[in-house]
């Protein structure tokens, strides 16, 4: 029982940020606390008052309200209250202090001071703690960090691309693999590694107005990467608060067109800082030595004054070779400074191709190839994997000589190291395409509303009239009001429905190119035939569409059908579907080609079925006609279906728009369409560069690292600490399925817990469920609700003090053991990474009585099994009766963690010196080959070199946590 009296000091166990509270008042069975730091006054019941009583021990330094420091010799107590006397440390006066006049704004941190002030936390608490160093020590040496955690599938070439991008000091890249192949994850794996691991802050993203929300969507939902999006509207509001508003957000998303119009913005946004650049879509971005482009110019000047440069295009090189080296040119205008130069520098590659596929080939090397490779690989001794690929047939060793051989082609690979592209025909596991072509006949009452239409519009160009030609129920509703009840006379809608009814237990995605006719056929399907659907529009938010996604994903309660607006087409990942219903055609080949891809990517297990509904004798059937013969981009990729439809667009848009089409002459445009098509796939295969596309496909290791981080996802570790930590701070779990939780703040929940809102949160750590359901969380040990765990556990002092009981009857009763947790730590830039050398570090010490250390033959897993919490009042008698045998153990147990800090020191030491002079001596030795190495990129690692050998050398030990363990046999 608590023995309260007036002046006694006390602290409250669950609001120490109240300062040292001091008893003005005892009535009856309830108690009055002042607390003069905060200005606060609390009243408890005496018999369950939630406060620690503050008691110093000889030997302590403590600080008086009048602000002199005394160390304590002795304690007297009189009246109930306490009596330090000792003497001063500034002037060695011999003073007394009563407790009642103790600094008010004293404050229990430190491990020892909680420990002795009686402030012992939970025994699950110390535990946790402990294990969260452990992970924090562990994840920033892993060398995916920042890879694995995005919402993505483990696809070989992204992986590889982006690993070998984002390590890079300040990297200029260009990526322009072929439509599907996941460039704009690439793009994303490089921004979310590159944030993580501290490389850049400041991200700028260029983007057709077209993408700006798929970007949006794609950064968010799969790298929890929060962009702001900046417009005029934005722009102008910013600007009225001050200063420069490109600078008040770190992650600024905007369109290429945005800077075209606006030269003060653009002029704003290149006086702002950003460390990485990012250009979609870049052939956009024309370019000749006479007369650049204004978008060109635009990005051209944000180019020079950013470190980071990444552009993405998919439009070959062969389409326009000049505009390619423009590209190139951006990112380094003093390696690509002349177009000739370059031209006669690629003839110097195609050696390099050539031998790059003997050393392919399955057959033995020639003497005379394995002559040359030596040749082209002079400074390194390639004697041994020559020796293996002269030999016949294969072997685990062949194999490896083969990728040691061509690793090293590959670095003096003219553009190797900034361009990377990948063909379809050079990545597997694309599924086939089925083309159902539906032809239906156009009814009475689009055709009245059709021959209205065109007396009234006879002025419109080729392309209004052919734009509304291919909607006619747009053309009717006109003509009816936005009530109009097309979808009960329309045939495609009632062959839509036959559809999903004859394959009751497929989903099946619906697209088209208008909200409203979307929301109609919602309506439709739903009135006709009760089947459950979902509409997905760009008149919704983006929560809103999260929720209709989610329910065309999940299995159980689902909706069968997603009926989506042309935003369907951008930025969602529907490949557990195979059935894709295209109810109308767009214009533009590129726009069809990301409809389709919206199910047509790899790991789609099925092949993509394509339903087809179309008006016979109708501009509907031409175009699709001039999809399926000319471009053949029904059922397969179409890489040049825009260059082809630049060149043929006239005549199609004529025949569109007449008001008969003339057969013959959309017989000879599908012709023409379909020789321009196969002659610039006929171009494009004989451009393309084998050796590049080895590069990008990783030549071996892309499968390493992608088999790496499937291992790293099914460790049970990640998930094991979350659900304790949770349990632990206070937050209800309830599973939502076998692979995912909701989680909700409880009454118990302190503060904000990162990513927690009121109404809860789903999450998994299995990327399966992640990628098949997007309003889940994926959680990995990058996510910042992971992140924020990590920081609120060990940033807090909650378990830094903690006492258990060792039930151990081969101990005399009262033996005792002190564990100490101590951290090895250095500061330093967040761009030098040194985490990867020497991050946080926990040593562990068990020290039993006489101060020897148990620790290296007691692991801390195995011990703490053995270990029963004990309650809070018995543990702060028992550490009280022991406190004068713990305060020596405290400082041998400094003095063996210090040994401890020299070699983990000089290990760091070690490490950083060997992985960047390994760095260093290969980018010098490549840059006498190979001037797509900037010499800057050498200076900056052997900079990095230097500063992080300061940075370790000048590591120190933090004190963290500490505990008391007491043997019995009871």
């Amino acid at each position: 029982m608590m023995k309260f009296a007036l002046g006694q000091r006390w602290i409250s166990d669950s609001e120490s940020d109240l300062g040292l509270g001091t008893i003005v008042g005892i009535e009856g069975r309830m108690l009055t606390l002042l607390f003069p730091a905060s200005g606060e006054t609390r009243l408890y019941a005496t018999a369950e008052a939630p406060l620690t009583r503050v008691q110093f021990n000889p030997g302590d330094t403590i600080k008086s309200a009048e602000g002199f420091s005394l160390v304590v010799d002795t304690i007297e107590e009189k009246n109930d209250t306490l009596i330090y006397h000792g003497h001063r440390t500034d002037n060695g006066e011999a003073v007394s202090l009563r407790e009642t006049f103790l600094d008010h704004f004293i404050s229990f941190n430190q491990p020892q001071d909680r420990l002795f002030a009686g402030q012992i936390d939970r025994f699950e608490w110390f535990t946790l703690r402990y294990h969260s160093w452990q992970h924090i020590h562990r994840q920033q040496q892993n060398p995916f960090r920042g890879l694995s955690g995005g919402r993505v599938s483990l696809i070989p070439h992204q992986l590889y691309i982006a690993d070998e991008v984002a390590k890079r000091h300040a990297p200029r890249v260009l990526l322009s693999d072929e439509v599907g192949l996941g460039k704009t994850i690439e793009a994303g794996l490089i921004i979310h590694q590159q944030l993580i691991a501290g490389l850049a802050q400041r991200v700028l993203v260029v983007v057709p107005e077209s993408l700006m929300h798929q970007w949006l969507v794609e950064m968010l939902r799969r790298f929890n990467l929060k962009f702001a999006i900046f417009d005029e509207e934005r722009c102008t509001e910013a600007k009225a608060d001050g200063g420069n508003p490109f600078e008040s957000e770190q992650l600024v998303l905007t369109s290429l067109e945005f800077f075209s119009r606006k030269k003060s913005w653009h002029e704003a946004a290149t006086e702002a800082h950003w460390d990485l650049l990012v250009v979609d879509e870049a052939h956009h971005l024309q370019w000749s030595e006479e007369n650049p482009s204004t978008e060109y110019q635009r990005i051209e000047a944000l180019a020079q004054d950013t470190p980071g440069v990444i552009l993405l295009t998919a439009t070959p090189d062969q389409l326009g070779h000049e505009s390619h080296f423009a590209r190139l040119r951006l990112l380094d205008p003093n390696r690509f400074y002349d177009y000739q130069a370059f031209l006669q520098e690629e003839l110097q590659y195609k050696e390099i191709a050539d031998l790059a596929k003997q050393v392919l080939a399955d057959d033995a090397l020639t003497a005379d190839v394995a002559k040359a490779l030596q040749q082209r690989i002079a400074e390194t001794d390639i004697s041994k994997e020559l020796a293996l690929l002269q030999q016949a047939g294969n072997s685990e060793e062949k194999t490896a000589a083969q990728q040691s051989v061509i690793r090293q082609l590959l670095d003096r690979h003219g553009t190797g190291r900034i361009l990377f592209r990948n063909s379809r025909s050079a990545i597997k596991g694309f599924p086939k395409r089925q083309a159902h072509l539906l032809p239906l006949t156009l009814p009475e009452q689009y055709q009245n509303a059709i021959k209205v239409q065109q007396a009234f519009n006879g002025s419109q160009s080729d392309l209004q009239k052919a734009s509304a030609q291919l909607f006619p129920e747009r053309i009717f509703q006109e003509f009816e009001g936005s009530k109009s009840s097309w979808w009960q006379f329309d045939p495609r809608v009632e062959l839509l429905i036959e559809r999903i009814k004859t394959n009751k237990y497929k989903k099946f995605l619906v697209i088209c190119a208008h909200a409203d006719t979307a929301i109609a056929l919602e309506e439709a399907v739903r009135v006709k035939e009760g089947i459950r659907a979902a509409v997905f529009h760009e008149g919704m938010s983006i929560v809103e569409r999260d929720k209709a996604a989610a329910y065309f994903a999940q299995d159980d309660n689902s909706a069968q059908a997603l009926i989506c607006s042309e935003i369907g087409s951008e930025g969602r990942n529907f490949q557990f579907a195979h059935h894709l219903v295209l109810f109308d055609l767009p214009l533009n080949p590129d726009l069809l080609e990301q409809r389709i891809g919206r199910l047509d990517r790899i790991g789609q297990q099925h092949d993509i079925q394509i339903h087809l509904p179309y008006f016979t004798n109708h501009p509907q059937q031409i175009l699709l006609d001039w999809y399926h013969q000319g471009l053949q981009a029904l059922e397969q990729t179409s890489q040049t279906g825009r260059a082809v439809y630049e060149e043929v667009k006239d005549e199609l848009l004529a025949q569109l728009a007449a008001k008969e089409a003339d057969q013959t002459a959309v017989a000879a445009l599908i012709s023409k369409t379909h020789q321009l098509n196969q002659a610039l796939k006929q171009k494009l295969e004989q451009g393309r560069d084998k050796l590049l596309e080895i590069n990008s496909a990783g030549a071996g290791r892309a499968e390493q690292i992608a088999a790496a981080i499937a291992a790293q996802d099914d460790e049970t570790t990640l998930p094991l600490y979350m659900i304790k930590a949770w349990d632990i701070l206070g937050i209800n779990q309830d599973d939502r399925s076998d692979t995912s939780i909701v989680l909700t703040p409880s009454e118990q929940t302190q503060g904000h817990y990162p990513g927690l809102e009121d109404d809860g949160v789903s999450v998994t750590f299995d990327r399966k469920t992640a990628l098949a359901q997007e309003d889940i969380q994926f959680l990995s040990w990058d996510h910042p609700m992971v992140q924020g765990t990590l920081d609120i556990v060990t940033n807090d002092s909650m378990g830094n003090s903690s006492a258990a009981i060792l039930f151990n009857k081969q101990l005399p009763v009262g033996s005792f053991f002190v564990e100490f947790i101590y951290v090895a730590e250095a500061s330093a830039p967040a761009e030098l990474q040194l985490g990867r050398y020497l991050p946080p570090t926990p040593i562990r010490l068990l020290l039993e009585k006489t101060g020897k250390n148990l620790a290296p033959n007691v692991p801390f897993d195995n011990f703490n099994r053995q270990l029963k919490p004990v309650g809070r009042q018995t543990a702060a008698k028992l550490v009280g009766a022991l406190q004068s045998t713990i305060h020596p153990l405290i400082a041998k147990a400094e003095a063996y963690a210090t040994a401890q800090l020299a070699q983990i020191q000089q290990d760091a030491q070690h490490k950083m010196t060997e992985a960047l002079q390994a760095q260093i001596s290969r980018l010098t030795a490549l840059r006498a080959i190979n001037p797509a190495v900037r010499p800057e990129e050498i200076a900056h690692l052997q900079q990095m070199q230097t500063e992080l050998a300061d940075y370790i050398g000048k590591a120190r030990l933090k004190f963290d946590a500490i505990r008391v363990i007491v043997a019995s046999h009871e």
